[in-house]
């Protein structure tokens, strides 16, 4: 494209919002926000409106929002107040930890004071404070295997099943590997949301199909899971390449998640269960669910991958709804 009348080289953009010429370039490289021209060299030219989104790019990141954020937020797929209630609730839990840290070394200060003896002492403390509040993989197995038995929540499907049910929170949630004080305080309130029956009445409406589909099973256990795992990564692809919702690669992937929960007897009309079993899916989340899956991405981010899937899952549903309702 050509220069158009108004409009300002990236060293120019750059001064103009107090930013680098090398952080401006990567928000093109990312498809962040690119320049609406370029000189016939192939410079890039930046417009008014370009630098004023660039010097909203530039807020956003002073108040800690992260890229996927910033992208969700300047097009539309997340609205303002969402964005700021993800952000404070996100500050929030920062300084939780901070807290928790100032509390540890503070402790450690006043033990160094009392302490003349070894000038190493209150390393020692600060070590052992630490150790006292994180938890080790097999403590978190402990704690869940307990939670789950007292609530009875397993009680009524097969062994095997019981399994399946826990894979991902497993796999990404028992890693045998030191918590930061941040992982720590979100642990802790994963603890606390467990021991709430409400959580468990939740998770047992929630998971009620899978419940179902257990008792009456057309696969064994171990090909459901490998058929979930599949899904994830189907599901990790689409987000990469941002596949739209009512891309067939997006559609095909809703429907087979959805009809993985049906039986022989739904055969007849494929639809009309998966209207059914959608809408009670989408209908089953709550806020308590929502909130546990915050902080197992905390804990471990790679269970992002999880919850990412899942409301890429979701929103197909939501849409493919839609169309049957308008067909």
């Amino acid at each position: 494209m050509n220069q158009s009348k108004d409009t300002y080289s990236i060293g120019e953009a750059a001064k103009m919002i107090g930013s680098t010429v090398k952080t401006i370039r990567y928000y093109d490289e990312i498809e962040l926000l690119r320049p609406s021209f370029h000189t016939e060299g192939g410079h890039r030219l930046y417009t008014p409106q370009d630098v004023w989104r660039l010097e909203l790019i530039t807020t956003l990141r002073y108040l800690n929002f992260g890229i996927s954020d910033i992208r969700k937020l300047m097009s539309g797929e997340l609205g303002v107040s969402q964005a700021l209630d993800l952000q404070i609730e996100a500050l929030e839990t920062q300084i939780g930890t901070m807290n928790s840290m100032l509390s540890i070394l503070q402790q450690a200060k006043q033990q160094e004071v009392e302490d003349t003896l070894h000038s190493g002492q209150s390393l020692t403390y600060v070590s052992s404070l630490v150790d006292s509040l994180t938890v080790n993989a097999q403590k978190r197995k402990q704690f869940i295997s307990a939670k789950m038995e007292e609530s009875h929540l397993l009680d009524e499907i097969p062994h095997e099943w019981r399994v399946s049910f826990l894979h991902f929170f497993d796999k990404y949630m028992m890693k045998d590997t030191k918590l930061s004080a941040q992982q720590t305080l979100a642990w802790k309130e994963i603890q606390e949301i467990i021991n709430d029956s409400a959580y468990i009445a939740d998770l047992a409406r929630l998971e009620l199909p899978f419940f179902t589909m257990a008792n009456h099973p057309q696969i064994e256990a171990d090909a459901w899971v490998k058929k979930m795992e599949t899904l994830r990564i189907r599901a990790t692809e689409a987000l990469d390449k941002r596949w739209p919702l009512d891309s067939p690669a997006v559609q095909s992937m809703v429907w087979d998640f959805v009809m993985m929960y049906a039986s022989i007897e739904h055969a007849g009309d494929p639809e009309a269960f998966f209207r059914r079993q959608a809408r009670y899916m989408l209908n089953s989340v709550t806020e308590r669910i929502l909130r546990f899956n915050k902080l197992c991405k905390i804990v471990n981010p790679e269970w992002s991958q999880i919850v990412d899937g899942i409301n890429l899952l979701q929103e197909g549903m939501r849409l493919r709804l839609k169309q049957m309702e308008e067909d």
